[in-house]
């Protein structure tokens, strides 16, 4: 029987080195006291933030050490809970080290509001007279635009306060879907035993028995079925969650709240719905080919990534997905590609799944630490294309906490992104290029296709979902497990049109857990979109359009994300790197007909 191991048979260099944060569990909890002793020594400080210009640096260096021993206790502690949901002792660690950061947020809530009594002038004036703050000035510029969106320092503090609670529906989905849920065991065309898990399921959709990933299809969303209620409530609760804390901050929509904080426009997201709606041709296209490949009359919800390329897939050993993805970010720098592969060789993977891991893959660390990339490793073309992406995060952090001051050392989503799908472009472009294996190559043209369609179209589906579900509750409408099941079918509908559009499919929105963070999903698509057009420039001018992008990486939150993407190259705020990407993507679907 095929079925999940237990961490403990995961070989040690195979695991993430999460030691390098704390030796053992115990400096973990010396830490934490150390860090929950120090919370409220900031208290002194409030009422006095703008006293004078020394006394706002020393809050700010003592809010900066604060915050970076809570990153890394949050940090440590998250990872370790991911590495099996079911241990309980680490899911306390985890809780606590939430709680600590809300108590963290809140005991720094007063920053802001008081720095917001000051005007432009007035703070480059302090700059002016305190020369250790001109680092700061970004920051300044970014807390005097969301004044109008910031409440009382009581009110800021309540807010930060109950960001545990808040994130409550998204914590209960993971240890629902994560932990608690079990999925049906399948008997492949060979006779063996498979178990369906999170992690798997994408990869036994692609099997070639078509009446197996049939069967996969039915079990699978059978299960979630049996939760969809309790499901339901908790996607329901996050979004009421959404629109009453963007209320709070005075927005009119969640929308124009997550959009703000990265200083996006919400004619970005307009923009992205739009073009993409507009060019549903391509997709209707890829849908065909893929029902030609496959010699089906109606193309099933279980045929979607079922693999155009003819031929078993190819393994691809984990061992072999690292040199490849190595070498095919040569054209962003020796000394980027140098240090990618001291990272791979430093344990920053956690490469295989065990029972009760989180599902997917992420990256993470903190200032301090060396990047985490959790992955569920399948041996497969998918899981080295994950690799990269996770690489491309991982990165950027390390260039990003090179260049800047640690307010700077995070970056929002919408560039990171970009980041991960230049990784994902280069590896294509370097397989297509350079392997002769002929089914190789297919599957990697195949591969990214999918990722195109998966990311660029798919994300989109789930953004126009997204921002349904928002409208619907602040219009007054209720949401229900069956009003997101018949919002999903139509979307699907619309989407997929060649293609059958089943009852169980109209499920799916219960098994994507980005729902849960709040406009996220449309980043994933003007990442791709962005990323193409700075792969293509690099291919074309060569060193300076590659310095650019590292320039852009370097930036980290030291500038806006538009401004950012401008240092590559790129203009977010048209819709031409949208267009161009899904011209890209036709030329790889006329290439792949020729192929088929």
């Amino acid at each position: 029987m095929s079925s999940v191991p237990e961490r403990s048979d995961i070989d040690a260099e195979d695991k993430w080195d999460l030691e390098s944060i704390f030796t053992t569990d115990e400096d973990w909890e010396a830490a934490f006291e150390d860090v929950r002793e120090r919370v409220n020594d900031l208290a002194d400080y409030e009422g006095r933030v703008t006293e004078s210009p020394e006394t706002l640096r020393e809050l700010l260096e003592l809010r900066e050490d604060l915050l970076r021993d809570v990153s890394k206790v949050s940090t440590y502690a998250n990872l370790r809970s991911s590495e099996d949901t079911r241990e309980s002792e680490y899911q306390a660690m985890s809780a606590r080290a939430e709680s600590l950061a809300a108590d963290a947020r809140s005991a720094t809530s007063f920053i802001e509001p008081e720095l917001q009594e000051l005007d432009a002038e007035a703070v480059e004036a302090i700059m002016e007279a305190e020369p250790a703050l001109a680092e700061y000035e970004h920051y300044f510029d970014d807390v005097l635009r969301s004044k109008p969106h910031t409440r009382s320092k009581e009110v800021e503090e309540l807010l930060a306060d109950l960001s545990d609670v808040t994130d409550a529906a998204s914590d209960v989905y993971s240890m629902l879907s994560n932990a608690d849920m079990e999925f049906p065991t399948v008997e492949d065309p060979e006779g063996e035993s498979v178990e369906i898990s999170l992690g798997n399921f994408t990869n036994l959709q692609k099997r070639p028995n078509r009446e197996f990933r049939r069967e996969v299809h039915e079990a699978f969303y059978d299960r979630w079925a049996d939760v969809r209620n309790g499901v339901g409530t908790a996607l329901k609760k996050s979004v009421t969650a959404d629109v009453k804390l963007a209320r709070a901050r005075n927005y009119d929509t969640a929308r124009e709240a997550a959009l703000d904080g990265p200083n996006v426009p919400v004619e970005v997201y307009d923009t992205l719905v739009d073009t993409v709606r507009e060019n549903l041709d391509y997709l209707h296209r890829h849908a065909d080919l893929k029902a030609d490949a496959l010699g089906v009359e109606d193309l099933q919800m279980w045929d979607l990534y079922a693999p155009m390329a003819d031929g078993d897939p190819p393994e691809i050993p984990y061992e072999q997905a690292v040199e490849y993805v190595v070498d095919a970010v040569e054209p962003l720098g020796e000394p980027y590609q140098e240090r990618m592969a001291e990272g791979l060789d430093s344990r920053w993977v956690d490469v295989y799944e065990n029972r009760g891991k989180r599902s997917g893959a992420f990256s993470a660390g903190t200032y301090d630490t060396q990047p985490f990339i959790l992955m569920n490793y399948q041996d497969d073309v998918a899981s080295m294309f994950t690799l990269a992406h996770e690489l491309g995060h991982s990165m950027h952090s390390e260039l990003t906490n090179e260049a800047q001051p640690w307010q700077y050392s995070g970056y929002d989503i919408f560039v990171a992104e970009v980041a991960s799908t230049v990784n994902e472009t280069l590896l294509t472009h370097h397989l297509l290029e350079t392997v002769e294996d002929e089914t190789v190559r297919r599957h990697v043209l195949d591969e990214y296709l999918e990722r195109f369609r998966s990311t660029l179209y798919r994300q989109t589906m789930f953004a126009e979902f997204e921002l349904r579900l928002h409208e619907i509750v602040e219009e007054g409408g209720a949401l229900t497990a069956d009003r997101f099941d018949e919002l999903y079918r139509e979307l699907k509908t619309d989407f997929y049109e060649p293609a059958v559009v089943d009852d169980r499919i109209a499920r799916e929105w219960m098994r994507i857990p980005h729902f849960y963070y709040g406009y996220y999903v449309y980043q994933y698509s003007t990442g791709i979109s962005a990323a193409t057009a700075i792969v293509e420039r690099i291919r074309e001018e060569g060193e300076s359009a590659a310095e650019d992008y590292r320039e852009a990486l370097r930036l980290g939150g030291s500038a806006y994300p538009l401004d950012v993407l401008e240092t590559a190259g790129v203009d977010m705020r048209t819709a031409a790197p949208i267009e161009d990407a899904l011209g890209v993507y036709g030329t790889y679907l006329d290439e792949m007909a020729t192929l088929i």
